[in-house]
């Protein structure tokens, strides 16, 4: 930086006072130096004056450009004479030290501000080390050498570089490098700290710059090694870089790249790229996504959508496919094969008295005992939790059907050891025959299963074949299955929406998405009645997707930043494609991540499943806020909280019905909400119909609530038209509450 001085003009020597006036520096507010009354006289008084003023005049000028100036320049400027008093500064100087900016005066020693700033706190790294921090700052200010940085009570961070001038003064420069500090801390965080193998090369030439802890655990290299390395040498084999091309991020992950890794092992990669600039020169971000174990887990996840976790048994999607093979064959032969549906009897009240333990391996024991029943050739599957199916197949007569079930039956009822326990179980099983009571898989299948309803309700521990005419439930059953398979297909099925409101605000904070069926001949199909058939029938999978994707649809045009919840089914995590199914919603509608939440019951953390877990880690990562529906119903267990940090808790509602004049579930809701606050999430409270209710809830911190005080469950359209009034106005009952 150049060095600048103020002079005024002199007369010639010859003219001058042998006593030289005392010298003053010109600075802002200060009053020009006086003129001398007494000296040798060289010409008349008048020409010296005029030319003293005029001089005068010409440094004021300089002055004040010098001024106009630096106030024009981005940084802080700051001109110190050799005893460290102000003589100029601009006005960024000023904002930078605005909470000192009152202390500046012409004239005034920097070291005397600078204390006085310490003692109010304006530089939290003096905080206990006042004199010395003091001492070590006047060092550097008269003896200044490289850049510094200062920290002040604002928590900006300020740059400063400060040099001395030929007559001892200093010129300060000083830089707010606040944001810049942030993007570097963002970016530190993103890269050190992210589980993601990542490294910085250089585009100048392909030296590998930087590499995070997951790129040297992953490769087996020591970051010197790295140092060493370009990224060709990394590549197993002569290709272009991984920047190279106008390809796009997504293309680029498409390819497929090899690398080696310090063990001479190859890998397979998806590489993602972005250009930067890295400790002042063009380099590359590079994300190195390994698809070898992609590949591994896309083979266990498709194994998972065809297979039971618990006992690896075919599930009823593997049972139907293979159904289908053996009926196609009978057609040509004419033989007959027998579907057996076989069901647990009392399977709830092991896991509910032995847990679910002592269940899950009382289920393994029963597969394995039908599994040693049957004939090689013979499917076993497992269907839900309680249920097994079996075809049988080389039927020569009626009673081999008979002597198989009894054969399952007994296999099924000799006592079990599990974990000390000795546990006798009993089963019920339901028959249909090809081709005489279908000669399609759905229609068997769905014969076989009304045919184990019959069976348990008439006689547990036995087994009952199909009969055209089985009671009307069972066939309503039927015709549910059906139409909701024929529903889904021609996409009828449709998410209404019921608003959560925050109780601070009285705005709508999000909604709920829930299903709801038009059929063309019985109206709106309650989702009570159409939704176990779907877990049942394993439709609630393209059921929870097509709701999830037109959720996200409808809410990325919703204004604001309201949120949307979607209900999940426990089966939905079994078949394996939950996180890719999300993953998807989100891409194709474009909403934001954190404008989803996704809402699980206590039902799916009984399972104890790691992948469950997982999973839920999973998307939270991504930015989905996830939900406990139904909190304080079944089996609530507060070990759930602390294997999982939920985001919202909902009271099920049937806490909050007549919450007013029950002080049990009084109790219950505000130890809910107590919990709530002390965990850090946000409580909601389902079923709220009375202004009572909604006013108790109010007064004991409850943060959001849904019901038909506010408003019914409506089409996106009523829904948006709803958010795009609310604008700033809260939403009282009053105005929002239209049960249709």
């Amino acid at each position: 930086m150049p060095q600048i001085r103020l002079r005024t003009n002199k007369t010639s020597k010859r003219c001058a006072d042998t006593r030289k006036p005392k010298r003053r520096s010109l600075t802002s507010g200060a009053k020009p130096p006086a003129l001398p009354t007494r000296g040798p006289r060289c010409t008349s008084g008048a020409e010296r004056e005029h030319a003293v003023e005029a001089a005068l005049a010409e440094a004021r000028k300089s002055h004040e450009r010098l001024r106009e100036a630096i106030d024009i320049l981005p940084q802080g400027i700051v001109f110190l004479d050799s005893e460290g008093r102000y003589i100029l500064w601009n006005k960024r100087y000023a904002e930078i030290y605005k909470a000192s900016a009152d202390l500046f005066k012409p004239g005034a020693r920097m070291q005397d501000t600078i204390r006085v700033g310490v003692e109010r706190g304006d530089y939290p790294e003096a905080i206990g080390r006042e004199d010395e921090w003091i001492a070590e700052r006047m060092r550097r200010l008269f003896h200044p050498g490289h850049s510094h940085e200062q920290v002040l009570a604002d928590g900006r961070c300020i740059q400063i570089e400060e040099r001395t001038t030929s007559d001892g003064g200093v010129i300060g420069l000083r830089v707010d490098i606040t944001e810049l500090k942030q993007r570097e801390a963002s970016f530190r965080l993103m890269f050190e700290s992210n589980p993601v193998p990542m490294i910085v090369c250089s585009l100048q030439n392909e030296r590998i710059v930087a590499v995070n802890d997951a790129a040297v655990e992953h490769y087996g290299y020591s970051p010197s090694e790295f140092a060493e390395l370009t990224i060709r040498r990394l590549q197993a084999f002569e290709t272009e870089l991984p920047w190279d091309g106008d390809a796009s991020n997504e293309e680029r992950a498409a390819r497929t790249w090899k690398h080696v890794k310090a063990d001479g092992s190859l890998i397979d990669l998806a590489i993602y790229a972005r250009q930067l600039t890295y400790n002042g020169e063009p380099a590359v971000l590079l994300a190195l996504m390994d698809i070898t174990e992609r590949k591994r887990a896309e083979m266990r996840l498709a194994f998972m959508a065809h297979h039971d976790g618990l006992t690896g048994l075919p599930n009823r999607n593997l049972l139907r496919k293979r159904l289908d093979e053996f009926l196609a064959q009978t057609r040509r032969t004419g033989e007959k094969i027998a579907v057996l549906f076989i069901g647990v009897d009392h399977f709830k009240a092991v896991n509910d008295t032995l847990g679910h333990a002592v269940g899950d391996k009382l289920l393994r024991g029963i597969a394995r005992r039908l599994r040693s029943t049957l004939r090689e050739e013979d499917p076993l599957a497992r269907l839900n939790s309680d249920e097994f199916a079996v075809i049988q197949t080389g039927i020569k007569r009626p009673e081999d059907i008979t002597l198989l079930a009894k054969r399952l039956l007994n296999a099924i009822a000799e006592p079990y050891l599990l974990e000390g326990h000795s546990v006798v179980a009993s089963a019920s099983i339901g028959i249909a025959v090809a081709p005489l009571d279908g000669d399609d898989s759905e229609k068997l299948l769905m014969n076989a299963d009304m045919a184990l309803s019959r069976a348990k309700k008439d006689s547990r521990g036995s087994f009952s074949f199909f009969e055209p005419g089985m009671d009307a439930r069972a066939q309503a059953r039927r015709k549910i299955e059906t139409d909701l398979r024929a529903a889904l297909r021609h996409d009828v099925l449709r998410p209404y929406y019921q608003p959560l409101i925050g109780l601070e605000t009285g705005l709508i904070t999000g909604c709920e998405a829930l299903v709801r069926w038009p059929h063309p001949e019985r109206g709106m199909i309650s989702p009570a009645e159409f939704i176990p058939v779907a877990e049942d029938t394993g439709l609630i999978n393209a059921i929870g997707a097509q709701v999830l994707r037109q959720a996200c649809l409808d809410a990325a045009r919703w204004p604001g930043d309201v949120r949307v919840a979607v209900n999940l089914s426990p089966l939905q995590f079994r078949v394996g494609n939950l996180m890719a199914t999300v993953m998807d919603a989100l891409k194709q509608s474009g909403l934001p991540p954190r404008r989803l939440e996704l809402e699980i019951t206590e039902t799916l953390l009984l399972e104890k499943s790691s992948q469950v877990i997982a999973t839920l880690h999973a998307l939270r990562a991504l930015g989905v806020r996830i939900s406990m529906d139904d909190f304080g119903t079944g089996y609530s267990s507060l070990s759930y909280l602390r294997s999982f940090p939920f985001d919202k808790i909902k009271i099920d509602q049937s806490f909050v019905r007549g919450l007013c004049d029950n002080r049990d579930s009084q109790a219950i809701v505000r130890a809910i909400i107590s919990l709530g606050m002390g965990l850090g999430v946000t409580i909601t409270a389902e079923g709220v119909e009375t202004e009572a209710e909604l006013s108790w809830l109010r007064a004991e911190g409850c943060h959001e609530a849904q019901g038909f005080l506010f408003s019914p469950a409506r089409p996106n359209d009523d829904v948006k038209g709803l958010l795009d009034l609310q604008g700033s106005s809260p939403v009282t009952p009053r105005d929002s509450v239209r049960v249709a």
